[in-house]
């Protein structure tokens, strides 16, 4: 029997039900593959690629037709996953028609099942448009990544009443906008309940990730690299499940010592002239 490709309404019920789910970045179809295999049926093909697979230290060098090619990779690689796309910066602030047609193209050249915008209160009418044209939206809450320039560094949301309540008013507002689905990054536990009670009110109800925001969240996601040891540097709400860095490492030196003495292929090579 062939496997069930996994729709937003699968979400949806797994929210209405409390059946929490995880989410994990992937940017090339190999690996795409292998978290399929492991059962890992939702997947963000983050702008995170910039610093993951390119090597700068922000989100914003990542490009639209960079974000394409890896939306259009991890979906060949996870045929059947629910591909969410990260619109890159840059690809939806000069325009809001310019946000629309960016939208579209990832839906019609990379297959993804939705796009993610970092997104406030002046948003609303460009998420609006997205859900008019049968766009699905995740509106990115709390700290937002592309604004690393204008805030000055990263930081963390949510931490006062004020701020709770402006999480707050966000979230209502991208919800009354169309938005399926919300992520909450780096929020405290209050900002991110408040969050989820206003999401679970609608009909259907309308799913929370979490990217560092506590247990209320309906699902989380976080960036493969930080999970299986590949950085220098993770998260304190990601915690590497593996240490693959130490692991390539070892297997790489290893190669490269039997190459400089002389074993590797020593018994000549696997092709015979005839």
């Amino acid at each position: 029997m062939a496997p069930t490709r996994t729709t937003i309404r699968h979400l949806q019920k797994r929210a209405a039900s409390g059946e929490k789910f995880g989410m994990l970045t992937c940017y090339d179809a190999s690996m795409a593959k292998w978290l399929a295999r492991a059962g890992c049926d939702a997947i963000l093909v983050g702008d995170t690629a910039a610093q993951m697979i390119l090597g700068h230290d922000s989100t914003l060098p990542a490009t639209m037709e960079l974000q394409l090619m890896l939306t259009a990779a991890v979906r060949r690689g996870a045929p059947d996953a629910f591909i969410m796309a990260d619109m890159p910066f840059g690809s939806y602030q000069c325009c809001e028609s310019e946000g629309v047609r960016n939208a579209i193209r990832f839906l019609q050249e990379a297959g993804a099942d939705c796009v993610k915008l970092e997104v406030g209160i002046r948003h609303t009418g460009l998420v609006r448009k997205l859900a008019t044209a049968g766009v699905p939206v995740v509106a990115h809450l709390g700290s937002k990544p592309q604004q690393v320039k204008a805030e000055g560094g990263y930081r963390s949301a949510g931490k006062t009443a004020a701020a709770v309540a402006l999480l707050a008013e966000e979230a209502r507002a991208m919800l009354d906008a169309g938005a399926s689905l919300l992520l909450l990054e780096a929020v405290t536990d209050e900002a991110a309940r408040q969050v989820v009670t206003l999401a679970h009110g609608h009909e259907p109800a309308v799913p929370v990730i979490g990217c560092g925001a506590g247990p209320a969240c309906d699902g989380h996601v976080v960036v493969l690299h930080d999970l299986l040891g590949l950085t220098d540097w993770q998260p304190p709400f990601a915690p590497p499940a593996a240490q693959l860095g130490q692991a390539i490492q070892k297997a790489a030196g290893a190669w490269l010592h039997q190459v400089a003495n002389g074993g590797y292929l020593a018994d000549g090579s696997p092709y015979k002239a005839k």
